[in-house]
């Protein structure tokens, strides 16, 4: 098993694309600093045949400490959470072969 990084996604699009490696990174960069801002501002970032990332807001709210069973005030925090796409699914579970780009979600 391996890592994806941002210098071996660099390093695909300098491959692929045929940029420098300086111009490859830069590119990359720019489409993460898109994503980053993007989902700082609340918005929801799809990318077809990945998935969707999107940032869900908790309010504050009470909890219960598990040890004490006291209840103890939870303060507001935002989660990113990611949803696979089918079709990204189909490809970890191994069974590309019998999905297209249609069925994504």
């Amino acid at each position: 098993m391996s890592t994806v990084t941002r210098a071996t996604l660099a390093e695909q699009i300098y491959s692929q694309v045929g940029l420098s490696r300086h111009e490859s990174a830069d590119i990359l960069e720019h489409v993460l600093e898109k994503v980053a801002h993007a989902l700082e501002a609340g918005d929801t970032v799809k990318i077809s045949g990945f998935g969707t990332f999107s940032v869900r807001r908790k309010g504050r709210r009470t909890g219960r400490n598990p040890k004490t069973g006291v209840e103890v005030p939870i303060l507001p925090r935002s989660v990113l959470v990611f949803r696979p796409s089918q079709l990204l699914r189909a490809h970890v579970n191994g069974n590309a072969g019998h999905m297209n780009a249609e069925d994504d979600e």
